[in-house]
């Protein structure tokens, strides 16, 4: 406990690689949460929405096309409400909480519900709700000790553990070996957490989420340890 306080009040607990590798952890398991007992889609990214939209925009089927356009706008929504918080909250006094606190609170509410909606003709609606909760924790919790990252989706986490490597190896930079390291053992949670879903929900199906819920859980209450607004 005591080495993680410390770590934690070194910098911005939301920063925090402890923080980081919980919420990449939540990432994967509602990516494979989605395609595994919601319809095999992927909700957390949406390059595959928009694809898929631009295709049946293209074939002339609208109405398929619309299917692809509701869980777009709802990332966007997200954005738009996590900023919504941070500008509103981010340096009231007088509170208790930190706003990714809220964010976080959000997210717990949201997948709360998700449990209760029988896997089936909902799906969409799941889909569309995990799409808004995924963007929420995208735009709120984008660095990890500094460093941009991403909990919800691993293509940038690659590209930047890539760049690091081939600084610790071609220039034998020691700050550029633990960032890598930091962004491959983040990757790996991602995997972790999308391996654990997929088992998960075969026995628990829709309320599988509710390890997510847990896991979320622990995120709220570590940032009480918060030493500083930011």
């Amino acid at each position: 406990m005591k080495f993680l306080r410390e770590q934690l009040t070194k910098q911005q607990v939301s920063e925090s690689f402890i923080l980081a590798s919980l919420l990449a952890f939540v990432g994967g398991y509602l990516d494979a949460y989605t395609y595994f007992c919601r319809g095999h889609v992927f909700a957390n990214a949406q390059t595959g929405n928009i694809i898929f939209l631009g295709l049946n925009i293209g074939n002339g089927d609208y109405l398929k096309a619309a299917s692809y356009l509701i869980p777009i706008l709802a990332f966007i929504l997200g954005v738009l409400l996590a900023e919504g918080v941070r500008e509103h909250y981010q340096y009231k006094s007088d509170i208790n909480i930190h706003w990714r606190q809220i964010i976080v609170l959000f997210e717990l509410a949201i997948m709360g519900i998700v449990a209760l909606v029988p896997s089936g003709k909902y799906d969409l609606m799941v889909n569309v709700a995990i799409s808004f909760v995924c963007s929420l924790q995208a735009e709120s919790f984008r660095k990890v000790n500094g460093n941009a990252y991403a909990s919800t989706m691993c293509t940038g986490n690659l590209r930047s553990g890539s760049e690091q490597l081939y600084k610790a190896v071609i220039h034998h930079d020691q700050t550029a070996k633990k960032h890598a390291l930091q962004y491959f053992m983040i990757i790996a949670l991602f995997i972790i957490g999308a391996i654990m879903s997929m088992y998960l929900t075969q026995f628990l199906m829709e309320k599988s989420i509710l390890i997510s819920v847990a896991v979320l859980a622990i995120v709220f209450i570590i940032m009480f340890i918060e030493s500083k607004n930011d």
